[in-house]
């Protein structure tokens, strides 16, 4: 994956959102108030007044380089799913150059506990809690969602929190209800080849700087990093979506993680976009829709 952001956003207003709905509240810090713009969060809820609203995590992608984006995160995807109904949370979190891997999983769990702790203040209802993300974003929604549970987790030599300890409100919970991955990364150690041991990646790239050195090198941190990793049967559904002709991930990054959640027979809806890229042709109006109904299905059955 190249050294570049991940979406085209010079036509996106970070500001128009906010112009048009006035229930909303930016720059809420998710970490105890330890003022880092990397820790700031914001919220939206829908228009049409009711008592609480179920709630979607949505991610901004960046190639793990970016740690204030989350307005251009509700400008994308969380603008459609503020106007089904949900209450849009849209995070940032530290970049890989603000810390290396696990800190960017752990600020999403954060966020997240942050959501459930706060439900009375935000009129969360904290019943349906879902998450989703596009490109470094999709990899951080389908970690989340593959690692409910997940604390301190070894893979060879390595041990990583996964978890974490951001924030003050480790008493609750970071698992999700259902995830929307957008094109996002899986194995960082083929993301160029996808052949197992290509050694393609440079050690220059965004995969070998969110792990802290070559990918060549450190295969346990590469795997701690997949969300492959963690899938087991008790995994939320997951709603996948890539374009055939994504250049900058691979569209297998996308085809494993959907094989290993059906492998270990986890609900999962994998949407190949023909012709579409990384962004264009993929993140728009008929495809959101179908994330709605996605989410929208998740939350009836939720309620059963």
């Amino acid at each position: 994956m190249k050294l570049v952001p991940v979406i085209v956003f010079s036509l996106l207003c970070t500001q128009c959102f906010s112009q048009q709905n006035a229930k909303n509240w930016k720059d809420v810090n998710y970490a105890g108030g330890d003022a880092k713009v990397y820790h700031d969060l914001d919220i939206y809820l829908p228009e049409k007044p009711q008592p609480s609203y179920p709630v979607v995590v949505v991610i901004y992608g960046s190639a793990w380089f970016g740690d204030n984006l989350k307005g251009m995160a509700m400008q994308t995807l969380g603008k459609p799913l503020v106007d089904a109904g949900f209450a849009v949370v849209t995070p940032n979190h530290r970049s890989s150059k603000d810390s290396v891997f696990p800190a960017q999983i752990n600020d999403i769990k954060a966020a997240i506990r942050f959501v459930r702790a706060n439900a009375a203040k935000y009129q969360f209802d904290t019943s349906f809690v879902a998450i989703t993300g596009f490109s470094s974003g999709g990899h951080l929604a389908a970690l989340a969602g593959t690692s409910g549970g997940v604390k301190n987790y070894t893979v060879g030599k390595v041990t990583q929190d996964i978890e974490g300890t951001v924030g003050p409100n480790t008493n609750f919970s970071s698992n999700v209800d259902a995830v929307v991955d957008w094109f996002g990364p899986t194995d960082v150690r083929v993301i160029d080849s996808c052949r197992t041991g290509a050694g393609t990646v440079t050690p220059n790239s965004p995969e070998a700087i969110l792990i802290g050195g070559p990918i060549k090198d450190n295969p346990d941190k590469c795997a701690l990093v997949n969300p492959i990793t963690y899938v087991n049967a008790g995994d939320p559904p997951f709603l996948i979506f890539h374009g055939d002709k994504d250049p900058l991930v691979p569209i297998c990054q996308s085809e494993m993680l959907n094989a290993a959640l059906q492998k270990a027979k986890v609900s999962s809806q994998f949407i190949i976009v023909p012709g579409g890229q990384h962004g264009p042709g993929v993140m728009e109006e008929k495809y959101y829709k179908v994330m709605v109904d996605f989410f929208n299905e998740q939350l009836k059955l939720s309620k059963k």
